[in-house]
């Protein structure tokens, strides 16, 4: 058998630029020395060989992950009920078959074997059978805790606050020279430039994660100056997440004051500060771009909105020069005078209605006194003392139209048409 392996770390001539047969190899590894060492692919196939006489045992754990997408393979990381100690498993075939029916937090018993991948000297187990035994236990607390807390109300649509549209000092909490720093600051650097930012560290996992990340936030939220806060983590396994779902944790979250941004994981990773947050990214990234506005886009906006104002003054005073023009060329303007002719011709013809009119009333009403002035003198008692009658009274100037009334000797007055006679009675008639 040959070994290559040509590094090129030895000097011109050595053994170690060319492939070794086997006789050329130390046979163990204490016979090795910088001037003929193992190549790593022996070191490994070594470590293969240990440990494939090693015996095949029942293990027992939570399922943290599972990865069943590709047909006839599973691939698994199982948890240590008690510690956080995880080993990574894989199976096929009618092992892959069975495992399609769990899922994360189902805590099982598995049986297998160690095995090495001797390209990346890789060691997992390779497992054949695997048994449930029950719910995860910190799936289900974390599930309990979900359901309490959600009938406390911390999860309502209703305590949650709108992020601000253009904060000025945005707050992140995150691990101490974590990536998921660098995205955001970067991403927001290059949507909205103008901002700055108060960064607390802590730990994102392990058992000082809750602690630490609520005096963070709780820090933050003091601060005036700061406009939002981000919680931001990159991905991991379940077991690295749990520190997110801590009741203390999501009770900071739902407490605090200042809109609140949750960035943990991945896409597919769900936390209980997710739904106590304000708002839910899917990855610190994805957290950037949502806390800010686009700088061009906001500068098209503008410009769009500049260019709309424009065109609409542009049609503005073109709308009133036309008007303007149109007064202009008027005859109105042209010819003043024919602003007041037809007015002119509409007095003039009311006047002349007005003539007509009183007219027709004063004949009406002279032709209607005339009128009455006839019938009065036909009816005047001077009408009838001018055909020939007499009005006879009595000396105290009472009409005597009854000769009983009368008494011979009596003074009467006689009017007639014109004058009047005083004579006295010499005999009555009845």
């Amino acid at each position: 058998m040959v070994w290559n392996n040509n590094n090129g770390s030895g000097g011109a001539g050595s053994p170690l630029d060319r492939p070794r047969t086997v006789d050329e190899l130390p046979r163990f590894a204490r016979d090795t020395t910088p001037e003929n060492p193992w190549p790593v692919s022996l070191l490994s196939q070594h470590f293969h060989d240990a440990v494939e006489r090693w015996p095949a045992a029942w293990i027992e754990g939570q399922i943290i992950e599972i990865n069943a997408r590709r047909t006839g393979t599973v691939y698994l990381t199982l948890r240590d009920s008690f510690q956080e100690v995880s080993i990574s498993a894989l199976g096929f075939g009618a092992f892959a078959q069975k495992a399609r029916a769990f899922q994360q937090g189902d805590r099982v018993v598995m049986h297998g074997q160690a095995d090495l991948w001797v390209k990346s000297t890789r060691l997992s187990f390779r497992a054949d059978d695997i048994r449930r035994i029950g719910s995860g236990g910190i799936k289900e607390q974390i599930d309990e805790l979900r359901k309490k807390l959600k009938g406390e109300g911390l999860f309502d649509e209703s305590n949650k606050v709108p992020i601000p549209e253009f904060p000025t000092t945005i707050g992140i909490v995150c691990g101490p020279g974590a990536r998921a720093e660098g995205d955001i600051i970067t991403n927001v650097n290059l949507r909205w430039p103008i901002v700055h930012f108060a960064v607390k560290y802590a730990h994102v996992q392990g058992p000082q994660c809750p602690a630490e990340v609520v005096q963070a936030i709780q820090e933050l939220d003091a601060d005036p100056a700061v406009d939002v806060i981000i919680v931001a983590r990159g991905g991991g396994s379940f077991e690295d997440l749990i520190g997110f779902s801590d009741e203390r944790v999501v009770r900071a979250t739902a407490a605090c004051v200042t809109p609140i941004i949750s960035a943990v994981g991945h896409e597919d990773d769900w936390t209980l500060i997710d739904l106590a947050s304000d708002m839910r990214a899917s990855t610190p990234t994805d957290a950037a771009k949502r806390v800010v506005p686009d700088v061009r886009e906001q500068q098209q906006l503008v410009a769009s909105a500049i260019g709309t104002m424009s065109m609409r003054m542009r049609a503005m005073v073109d709308n009133e020069s036309r008007l303007i023009e149109g007064y202009v060329n008027r005859p109105s303007l042209t010819h003043p005078q024919t602003m007041v002719e037809s007015h002119e011709r509409d007095i003039a013809d009311a006047v002349r209605a007005m003539r007509i009119g009183l007219t027709r009333i004063v004949d009406d009403a002279q032709m209607h006194v005339e009128k009455l002035k006839a019938t009065l003198t036909a009816l005047s008692p001077q009408s009838t003392l001018d055909r020939g009658y007499a009005v006879l009274q009595n000396a105290s100037g009472h009409v005597v139209d009854d000769a009983g009334d009368v008494h011979v000797g009596d003074e009467l007055t006689i009017t007639l048409r014109h004058g009047t006679v005083v004579a006295q009675a010499q005999a009555t008639h009845v």
